[in-house]
Order: structure tokens, then sequence, then C-alpha cells
């Protein structure tokens, strides 16, 4: 048996063997890729250039921006280049960081998503404490722990499942993905990967837990406020952060909790693209809409100022 020391290489999904299909793919992806790309990098430049908006949960949506932009960067490019080729070849170290990469931007990407509901906790239910407890000083110690634990979860993940002697370099999926190289093991033992995996989920179950623990506190305040100005802004920025979490947390559950063994053709695949690109396509489109702050410093980045009240994104829907 073939084990990884003899794997030089992987062999990607391959999604058509007509040439019209593999352009179709390209195309498809390529334009899905620009569009993120384009909708994280104006929520970074606007934040980045706009002093107003210096604030922790800005700077926390900033690095949002910049992990999706990350995420995407780590898969979609190889499978364009792939189509465009008409190749299925990855490297083994190529492989190897294309998993590290993308659980690296996927933990942290909830990791802080948890901190977003913190820090929304606080300013909603102890305004008065808002600068003491989050300031920029210990929003650069939360980043830097958010970044560090994802780092922490992805070499983990990765040294294990690399760990394993491989009989097949035959992925069937169109990105380096552990779920699928685990298929691909000679051995039957995964203990310490389902360990590492046991150890995820009880960490990402937890902080589950504080999101949905920390939002009923912060609607049972919104819904006692006087103000129904003040209710409209607390939900302005509640709401987007609820769907992100939601649409990051179903996509990947559903494609990792799916019964691998059972499920139709290609349905692997389209889970894996559902995680893969929709939150990082979405996200910015989700903060443009129900965000009034973000709007209008869009608008005066691209020089809109006479439309402050129509969202940048609003094409897209």
């Amino acid at each position: 048996m073939a084990n990884q020391s003899a794997i030089s290489e992987f062999l990607l999904k391959d999604f058509s063997q007509l040439k019209e299909l593999q352009i179709l793919h390209f195309l498809f992806f390529l334009i899905l890729y620009l569009a993120t790309v384009t909708g994280n990098l104006l929520i970074i430049c606007t934040i980045r250039f706009d002093h107003k908006l210096h604030t922790p949960m800005y700077i926390f949506l900033m690095n949002l921006a910049i992990q999706d932009l990350g995420s995407v960067s780590v898969i979609i490019p190889k499978s364009v280049a792939n189509s465009l080729m008409h190749t299925r070849h990855i490297s083994y170290c190529g492989c190897a960081a294309q998993v590290l990469l993308s659980l690296f931007f996927i933990f942290s990407d909830f990791f802080l998503l948890t901190v977003m509901a913190y820090d929304r906790y606080v300013a909603i239910c102890s305004p008065l404490q808002y600068e003491m407890l989050v300031n920029k000083h210990t929003c650069v110690q939360i980043l830097a722990g958010v970044w560090s634990a994802g780092l922490f979860l992805a070499v983990l993940h990765t040294g294990i499942t690399f760990a394993i002697p491989f009989c097949s370099n035959v992925i069937d999926q169109f990105f380096c993905e552990i779920p699928q190289l685990l298929k691909l093991s000679c051995s039957n033992s995964t203990a310490v990967e389902t360990g590492a995996i046991v150890l995820s989920v009880i960490i990402e179950s937890a902080c589950f837990i504080f999101i949905i623990i920390t939002y009923v506190y912060i609607f049972s305040t919104v819904l006692r406020m006087p103000s129904a100005q003040r209710r409209q802004k607390a939900f302005s920025t509640c709401i987007p952060h609820l769907t992100v979490i939601a649409i990051l947390l179903f996509t990947v559950w559903f494609a990792y909790l799916s019964p691998v063994y059972n499920t139709l053709p290609y349905m692997d695949t389209l889970f894996a693209v559902i995680y893969s690109v929709i939150p990082p396509l979405l996200n910015p489109v989700i903060y443009s809409l129900r965000n009034q702050e973000i709007q209008a410093a869009l608008s005066n980045l691209l020089g809109l100022k006479k439309y402050p009240k129509t969202p940048f994104f609003g094409f897209l829907l």
C-alpha cells in the first residue's frame, strides 16, 4: 500500500470532461470570486478610510471581511485555474496549505462572530461601561486571541490529518477537504482525528450557546427601550450579525454533518460550494443593506453623496 510519503500530489474532482462545461465552471466561479473580493474589499476600504468607523464594532467587521477574503482566495483561484488549464493536480504541500488556511479562516470567522456578539451585548446592555470593557487596547487583545485560537485548531486538524497514511491520491472534491482526505486513509483508526473533531465541536457548541444567551439578554433589553428610534438602531446592528452567524453555521454544519456515504451524487460538492462561497459573498451585502453608517461611508468613498440612503449592494439582490 502506498503511504503519504509516496504521494507527491493529489488529483482534485473534475466537474466535467467536456470543455464547454469546464469553461462554464470557470466563468461561474470567476464571477462569484470577483463579486466576493469586490464586496469585501469595499467593506475593508470603507472602514479603513472613514475615521468615524474606527470603533470596535467596525474594526471587528473589517477583520471579518479580511477573513472572508482569505477564505475564498484559498479555495476558488486554484479551482478556477484547474478548469482553465484542464487539469486536476494539486501538490501535496499545496493541499496541506489549502486545508490549513481554509480551516484557519473558518475557525477565526466563528470566533470573531462570537466576539461580535459580546461587543453588541456590552454596547446595548451596559453602554456606560462600553469604553472601559471594549476599548482599542482590549480590541487588539481580543483579535489576537481570535486569530491565535483559529490558527491553533487549524494546525491541530491539519497535522493530524496529514499524519495519516493515504492509499490513494484522488480527492472526491474540488478542493482539499478533511472529510474527503480521511476517506483516502490506509488506517482504520481515526481516533485521534475524531478526538480533535470532538474538541472542535465542544468549543463551537460553547460559542454557539454563548451567542444564544447573549442575544436573549440583548433582545430583552432592546424591547424595553422606550424610544422606537433606539430600538430600530439596535436591531439594525444585531440582525445582520445574527444573519451572518446563521449562514455560516448552517452551511458548515450542513456540509460536515451530512451523511457522507449516503448523499446523492454531487451533493458533497454542492454543500462545499455553499459553505465556502456563499457566506463570504453575502456578508458584505447583509451589512451594507442593514447598516446606514456603512451605506453613508460607502457613498462618500465612491463619490455618491447624493444617494446616501441607497444600499450600494442593492443591485445584487
